[in-house]
């Protein structure tokens, strides 16, 4: 059986998600939030961070799009992916690749802005520009589902549960809605997704 390591409002949510989709039994684990851990979960997370997702043969792994990526390999009938063999798999690990590289360190930059900068006074000019990263990441998704109903292939992925979760963490939540249409279009058809609100009644990503 998995193990998640997890916290409400973490990235655990699209790996409960993907979890959840894949019907594959788990273990939550809920990880409070505090700067001294438990010496044991810094040798699954050694930069204490959740979500960790350990495997069934005890091995353990941080990184939540790596996590989607593997579940969805190991669970193909799942439909969390595209097929490996899919022209539409390009595009997913693409994506996957640009959210959790360009979206999710800017949304780390604005919330933990103290962890950037050395300058007492400089966490302001740390938040300025993670919101304009954020916003010029958001900006090229909603380019790309320009005309798609998902961000990729013909059927919802973890791609698109972890687009909205980012976009949820979008400090002006109206702002962004109208700034992407396409983003908000995909966001509020998850909204309504049974799955999306079982979720959010404990993450509380947004307004019931």
């Amino acid at each position: 059986m998995y193990k998640l390591y997890t916290r409400p409002g973490s990235g655990g949510f699209v790996v409960e998600a993907a979890l959840a989709l894949a019907n594959a039994p788990f273990e939550q684990i809920d990880v409070p939030k505090t700067d001294r851990p438990d010496p044991a979960f810094l040798d699954i997370s050694p930069l204490n961070q959740v979500p960790v997702l350990t495997l069934p043969d005890g091995r353990s792994m941080t990184e939540s799009a790596a996590i989607c990526i593997l579940l969805a390999e190991r669970h193909p009938n799942a439909g969390l992916a595209p097929a490996i063999d899919a022209p539409a798999r390009i595009d997913f690990l693409r994506w996957m690749a640009f959210m959790s590289s360009v979206l999710y360190p800017a949304i780390l930059r604005l919330y933990y802005a103290h962890r950037y900068t050395t300058d007492a006074d400089g966490t302001k000019a740390v938040k300025q520009a993670a919101i304009a990263e954020m916003d010029r990441g958001f900006a090229v998704l909603d380019t790309a589902l320009e005309g798609r109903d998902w961000l990729v292939g013909d059927m919802m992925s973890v791609a698109d549960i972890y687009l909205v979760m980012l976009v949820a963490w979008h400090p002006d939540a109206d702002r962004a809605r109208a700034a992407w249409p396409n983003v908000e279009r995909l966001w509020a058809g998850l909204r309504d997704h049974p799955l999306m609100k079982t979720l959010n009644t404990s993450h509380e990503m947004w307004p019931a």
